[in-house]
């Protein structure tokens, strides 16, 4: 005769499965389910099984809560940023002269997202503004490295030429770099400067869809600016 295999110990998951499958069990034993009792991590008391379902049930709504408060409260951050997007734009399309955009842009930026220091530099301008601030001290070097930025950088002051630009540029702790381009795979025509003392202004860890938005708006309106025929027509994306 075989030996007889020795019993298994039941363990926590095989009374779990049990009770799963067998979802009518606490109704044929319903005195037993009205003794349970269970210790309350809120009370410090036991409570019999209903009053800790209540309080599961009060944990989850207070989670919900918490979730949902959350997310109107993100729905009503990207409304005003939508809105104050919306204003700087409207400031762009009412300029008049083309040499005045470098300024609203800087400006509109300034007041409408609150950047301690905005610069702005173009370079291959039409003639009426090659000598224009915004069009001059800018190096072959400078202009290599914007055309060599896919995307707005956004970080730690990486110490390069175009943070020199900023009047105050030791007192930058964090920065973006908003390159302007006519369209997607072309060569920048002009570079964005936005820093701030503030080391978590623009950290990399951030996303730069937003500012790329930003970029591709202050291309369209300085295209403006570039010889005819060889302007901006459209967003780069």
């Amino acid at each position: 005769m075989n030996p007889t295999a020795p019993l298994q110990p039941i363990t926590e998951d095989d009374i779990v499965q049990f009770l799963v499958n067998r979802p009518d069990f606490f109704e044929r034993h319903a005195d037993m389910l009205a003794s349970v009792q269970l210790t309350s991590p809120h009370a410090g008391r036991a409570v019999s099984l209903l009053e800790r379902q209540v309080e599961i049930l009060r944990e989850r709504l207070r989670q919900l809560e918490l979730r949902t408060a959350e997310m109107i409260r993100h729905g009503q951050d990207n409304t005003a940023l939508l809105q104050r997007l919306h204003r700087w734009t409207c400031g762009l399309l009412a300029v008049d002269a083309p040499d005045a955009l470098p300024a609203a842009v800087i400006e509109g930026l300034q007041r409408e997202f609150d950047v301690p220091m905005v610069v702005l530099k173009v370079w291959g301008v039409d003639v009426p503004w090659t000598n224009a601030p915004f069009a001059q001290g800018v190096s072959d070097d400078a202009r290599s490295f914007a055309s060599s930025l896919p995307q707005p950088y956004c970080g730690a002051n990486p110490g390069v030429e175009a943070v020199q630009w900023l009047p105050n540029p030791a007192a930058v702790a964090s920065v973006a770099l908003l390159p302007l381009r006519r369209a997607a795979q072309q060569p920048a025509f002009g570079l964005l400067v936005l820093g701030s003392p503030d080391a978590r202004r623009f950290q990399a860890s951030a996303g730069t869809d937003f500012l790329a938005r930003i970029g591709e708006l202050a291309a369209v309106a300085l295209g403006r600016l570039l010889p005819p025929g060889d302007g901006a027509d459209g967003c780069s994306r």
